[in-house]
C-alpha cells in the first residue's frame, strides 16, 4: 500500500471514528453548537440543516431536538429562507419560476411554502404583460431581461439576428424560464425581425 493510500485510509478511519464518538453524543447542546457552526456560513433550509446533522453522525432523535428549537427560536425558517433564496438570485443570478421552484425543491422546502414566496414575487411585480396571453409573470420578465442584459455582448457577437435571437432563447430557457418568456424577451433583443424562433429545435445551440 502506498504512503498515499494510507494516508487516505487513515483519514477515512479518522472520520469514521469522529462519526462514531458524536453517534455516542447525549447533549442536546453539543448538536446545537455543530447546527450554530453550519448556520453561520449562510441560511440555510430545515431539511438542509437536518441532513448535515445526520450526516455528521448525532443521533437522529437529538436533530430532530436541536431543530425543533431552532425552528421555534427563529433560526430556521423555511418562508424567510425561501424569500431570500429568490431575493438573491433576482438580484444576482436571474433564474425563471420553474428553476427557482426546482432549486428550492431540491432545499427541502415545502410545497405550500414555495407556492407562497412565488406567488409573492410575482405579485410584488408591476403586473402583467400587456397583451399577452395567457398572462405572463412580468418578475420573471424582468428577470430574464436582465439576464440577457448581463450576456448583451456576448450576444451581439452574433451577427445574424434570428441566431441571436435563438441563442437567447437557450440561454433564458436553461435558466429556467417558461417558452412563452424566453419567446418574448428573446425577440425583444432583435425587435423588428420576423418572428421566426422555432421553439423546440434549436436549444441546443452554442451556449452563451
Amino acid at each position: 500500500m502506498s504512503p498515499r493510500s494510507r494516508s487516505a485510509t487513515e483519514l477515512r478511519e479518522a472520520a469514521g471514528a469522529r462519526r462514531a464518538r458524536r453517534g455516542a453524543t447525549t447533549d442536546a447542546d453539543v448538536v446545537m453548537a455543530a447546527a450554530a457552526a453550519f448556520l453561520a456560513l449562510r441560511p440555510r433550509s430545515v431539511t438542509e440543516t437536518r441532513a448535515r446533522l445526520r450526516h455528521l453522525g448525532y443521533p437522529h432523535a437529538l436533530c430532530d431536538e436541536v431543530i425543533a428549537r431552532l425552528v421555534d427560536l427563529g433560526y430556521l425558517d423555511d418562508l424567510a429562507f425561501s424569500r431570500a433564496w429568490v431575493e438573491s438570485r433576482d438580484r444576482a443570478r436571474p433564474r425563471g419560476v420553474m428553476a427557482l421552484r426546482h432549486e428550492l425543491r431540491a432545499k427541502g422546502v415545502p410545497r405550500e411554502a414555495i407556492d407562497e414566496v412565488l406567488a409573492d414575487r410575482s405579485a410584488s411585480a408591476a403586473g402583467p404583460v400587456a397583451g399577452a396571453t395567457p398572462p405572463l409573470p412580468s418578475a420573471d420578465m424582468a428577470a430574464a431581461r436582465r439576464l440577457l442584459a448581463g450576456r448583451e455582448a456576448t450576444l451581439q457577437r452574433e451577427e445574424d439576428p434570428r441566431r441571436r435571437r435563438r441563442r437567447a432563447y437557450a440561454l433564458l430557457a436553461r435558466h429556467g424560464f417558461t417558452p412563452d418568456v424566453c419567446r418574448d424577451v428573446a425577440a425583444s433583443i432583435v425587435a423588428g425581425e420576423p418572428d421566426v424562433l422555432d421553439d423546440g429545435p434549436h436549444l441546443a445551440e452554442a451556449s452563451v
